[in-house]
């Protein structure tokens, strides 16, 4: 199939790449559809540095586009592609002279159409493969359910051999002890009598040995099934709980496996109760060769050894620690409360609170320099009961727990030379119980996933970033000195823990062109990511305080306090990078916006619009990011939609029409509007101090879409009350200080405004100043002082 066939079938999301890779002049894809089957026969890779063959192939492009031109003629309601061709052969006529350019630049679009190409069948692989693994964890479970089914049969089967051989044991023993207490003098029919008890035996040694061969097959079934369970179920059920910690959604219930290890410990349970009951039989009845004597105590030993091996795993942890107010499980302070629960996967109702739970810290410290020491605090003690879970399951919950530091610490024995920060320091929560029943005793132990404790509620930012890459990389949940040698995370993995923290909070993950802005943003432009690793240094330590994790979770925290609604239906583009934004821009309509978080002020939102310069050339517009102190006034739908420019001697307007792509801004956020406008809003007492956007006109000016410059900004400043608001001319005179000092809203990053900052502020209706974002490239004080007429955006 041509290449240009394959693009056109792709999913939508590539589909939209392919109409911005043609989003440009320089291959128009009108051209690109009508010629395709000519342009992809052609070398121009050979064309790009041979003159003859390039302007060999200019001339046919010419005469295939006269040639297309013609056949319009042939068509009705053509009109317009046929004004179309002829514009398209015109503009390609500047490359008379170098055609060896042209050649490039056309190289250059079938490049790029195979990336997309190569992309869209590396994600339709992916999901094949998740599909298929999919398909075999079904397999797998429904594989799982028929051995259980099988061997829960054979244990009932067994059951009913047992009573069947005790009736022949007890039919044989009636026969010989009425044999000894009769007196036979005919020597015929004493042996007769012999020959039937004799037989009698034989069958019941034929008996005893199939029984003895068919529970020996129960225990290497039981065997299968109890690896199954620990080395693999429960094993991923472990995996699948760190992931979850951390935000995957993935399914960490426990009931089934619950079901799956109660129902082989109960049919264990019989196994022993049959090798029981044959001992029993075989010391009634015994005879040279007795199968009974020399095989049972190896299945005893045997079905012994499984008991254990299942029981010693069922005690899990199933709820990890974790604090009321923290920012997820694993990470704990010093003197608060948390809460842990932890569970017997095997459930007997006769140990129904009988078993007590014991909880402790670090039973063990590691070779580590000046490792902390805690002590637990609160009710250690529970007993596992079937009230405190919804389903019956036997657990232990603790939620009054405490940790304190001792004043002590230093690390174990021998402590190594490796030095850790607090956050990167694991300990973990021990639990600690006694199981005895049926005359099986053991100890049982479990141990929560590593925790973080920290001190001071400053530190939960770092702590949470280390709970992060633990969960996500390390195999080992009892490594606690995973980050004595920390190792890089994987891009798909790294960026795939990134979306669930958006999943998590949201419901909405990130989608791939999201992932390839932050992949941008750490690894810089790459033809593919995949190969890429991200180091812990640089996900947490690199250009700090800034680091890239710091402005992630601060994105991440305001999209769950002021965002979420507006995230999870998809209007916020959010993870775009200020080049992407302008192509994607400038060949919309007027009025078309589209919103992104901020890649220079921490924690913060902003809007960029396409409007129209008097020559009809796209300029990109773009406010100062928002704030959550910004959002916590006024919700950021209510900015959108009451944002205005107020430009001299014009009527004040929203140039805020269109979402991108082209959404009526009603339709996309009308849902979130309050009932109330005008006086009647319940933001109108922001709106009365007159929150303004202001600049110089100039400094709207947007450049042209090529350059690499970014768009300009316009910055938030508080003005004056009264009705100031709607005139369309400022008096300097007016903006004094005490007015700035009684405005609320939009204080700069740093914090409150000084006196200073107002008086530069009130400077700038003067034309004098320009306070602008000292981090962002999109535009330099000259430019913004050039032009002196002035216009402002404001509420009202």
């Amino acid at each position: 199939m041509a290449q240009w066939d394959k693009l056109r079938q792709l999913a939508p999301d590539y589909v939209q790449q392919l109409h911005e890779l043609y989003d440009r002049d320089d291959l128009p894809m009108d051209v690109r559809h009508y010629l395709s089957v000519w342009i992809e026969k052609q070398d121009w890779k050979r064309a790009a540095r041979d003159y003859g063959l390039a302007i060999l192939l200019f001339q046919q492009l010419l005469e295939n586009l006269d040639i297309q031109h013609s056949r319009f003629n042939l068509q009705q309601d053509m009109f317009l592609m046929q004004h179309n061709i002829r514009r398209y052969k015109n503009n390609f006529q500047r490359y008379q002279e170098e055609p060896c350019k042209l050649a490039s630049k056309i190289l250059w679009f079938l490049e790029k159409e195979k990336e997309i190409l190569h992309s869209a069948e590396l994600t339709e692989q992916v999901e094949q493969l998740r599909v298929e693994h999919e398909a075999m964890e079904v397999d797998s479970q429904r594989d799982l359910e028929r051995r259980m089914a099988g061997f829960r049969n054979d244990v009932q089967c067994m059951s009913h051999t047992i009573i069947c051989l005790e009736e022949q044991q007890d039919e044989f023993d009636f026969k010989y002890q009425t044999h000894q207490m009769e007196a036979v003098a005919d020597e015929n029919a004493k042996k007769e009598q012999w020959k039937i008890l004799q037989s009698l035996v034989d069958q019941l040694n034929t008996s005893r040995k199939n029984t003895l061969k068919h529970l020996n097959e129960i225990l290497s079934k039981a065997n299968g099934l109890i690896d199954t369970l620990v080395s693999k179920e429960l094993v991923e059920w472990q995996r699948r709980q760190q992931k979850s910690c951390i935000g995957a959604p993935d399914n960490v219930s426990l009931e089934q496996l619950e079901k799956w290890f109660s129902c082989v410990a109960v049919c264990l349970f019989q196994v022993r109760e049959f090798l029981s009951k044959l001992e029993e039989l075989s010391g009634k009845v015994s005879y040279k060769d007795d199968p009974v004597k020399a095989k049972r105590p190896e299945l005893q030993e045997q079905a012994d050894s499984l008991l254990k091996n299942l029981l010693l795993n069922s005690f899990v942890v199933e709820t990890q620690p974790s604090m009321p107010q923290g920012k997820g499980p694993l990470v704990l302070r010093t003197n608060v409360q948390f809460s842990v629960k932890s569970r017997f996967l095997v459930k007997f109702p006769e140990l129904n609170h009988s078993m007590k739970v014991d909880v402790s810290i670090d039973s063990e410290t590691p070779q580590i320099k000046g490792y902390r020491r805690f002590n637990v605090l609160g009710t250690k003690t529970k007993a596992l009961n079937m009230t405190e879970s919804q389903g019956g399951g036997m657990v232990a919950d603790f939620r009054h727990l405490t940790l304190k530091e001792q004043k002590c610490g230093g690390g174990g024995k021998g402590a190594s030379e490796i030095s850790l920060s607090v956050t990167e320091e694991l300990h973990m929560i021990n639990f600690d119980t006694i199981f005895d029943f049926k005359g099986i005793s053991l100890k049982l132990q479990a141990s929560s996933l590593p925790v973080v404790i920290i001190s001071n509620s400053s530190q939960q930012q770092s702590a949470w970033a280390s709970v992060l890459w633990f969960n996500m990389l390390s195999q080992n949940p009892k490594d606690i000195r995973f980050f004595a040698t920390v190792p890089p995370a994987p891009w798909p993995l790294f960026g795939e823990m990134l979306s669930w923290q958006l999943l998590s909070a949201t419901t909405r993950g990130l989608d791939e062109a999201q992932l390839e802005m932050i992949a941008f943003r750490l690894f810089g432009q790459q033809p593919n990511y995949n190969q890429h690793k991200v180091s812990w240094s640089k996900f947490s330590k690199e250009n700090t305080p800034s680091t890239f994790w710091v402005w992630f979770d601060s994105i991440l925290m305001m999209v769950k306090q002021y965002l979420a609604d507006m995230w999870r239906d998809g209007l916020i583009m959010g993870f775009v990078t200020k080049a992407k934004e302008k192509s994607l821009l400038k060949r919309k309509q007027r009025g078309t916006f589209l919103l992104r978080f901020s890649e220079s002020m921490i924690g913060s939102i902003t809007f960029s619009w396409v409007e129209t310069t008097l020559t009809g050339e796209p300029e990109i517009k773009t406010v100062k990011p928002f704030t959550k102190n910004d959002l916590e006034q006024i919700p950021f739908h209510e900015i959108i939609r009451n944002f205005q420019l107020m430009e001299k001697d014009n009527v004040p307007e929203n140039p805020l029409l269109y979402l991108y792509p082209n959404t009526p801004k009603d339709e996309a956020f009308g849902k979130y509007y309050t009932d109330k406008t005008g006086e009647n809003s319940p933001y109108i007492k922001y709106i009365k101090t007159k929150l303004m956007f202001v600049t110089i006109e100039n400094t709207l000016e947007a450049q042209s879409p090529m350059p690499s410059a970014g768009a300009q900004e316009l910055h938030p400043v508080s003005g004056l009350c009264g009705e100031a608001a709607e005139q369309s001319t400022i008096d300097p005179s007016e903006l004094t200080l005490e007015a700035f000092l009684a405005a609320p809203l939009l204080s700069p990053p740093g914090g409150q405004d000084t006196a200073e900052d107002l008086l530069v502020q009130q400077g700038l209706f003067n034309g004098e100043l320009f306070s602008y974002e000292p981090a962002s490239p999109d535009f330099s004080l000259h430019e913004l002082q050039s032009l002196p007429t002035q216009f402002c955006g404001v509420f009202q």
